[in-house]
């Protein structure tokens, strides 16, 4: 899949550097999100959490700016809850999509 950017496409990129972020309180993030029913929300096309364990950060690429705002009502207070301090995402408006072939996850079978 190629997308390219020619005003119909209004995609994304928020890149977060979150204080306190451990791969202990990101996996309970996504446990807490899939609970409650957005674990794989609407809008959200790519999501990669990246970094050292001790200090992980994230990429997400929406749909719209709108459409995390929306994701962000369950996502902020699951972060404050667990002394996640998200901090201002950097965003950044995407030009072009060019989707891979999904393969499995990095050091995963």
């Amino acid at each position: 899949m190629v997308l390219h950017n020619q005003g119909g496409i209004m995609a994304v990129v928020l890149r977060f550097a979150p204080q306190g972020m451990t791969a202990a309180k990101y996996d309970e993030v996504v446990k807490r999100l899939d609970q409650a029913g957005v674990g794989a929300p609407a809008g959200r096309l790519y999501h990669v959490c990246f970094g050292d364990t001790d200090n992980l950060r994230v990429s997400d690429i929406w749909d719209s700016r709108e459409s995390f705002e929306k994701f962000a009502q369950t996502l902020m207070p699951l972060l404050e809850e667990l002394g996640v301090k998200e901090g201002a995402p950097e965003e950044l408006k995407v030009y072009n999509i060019i989707a891979g072939e999904a393969t499995s996850a990095a050091g995963q079978p």
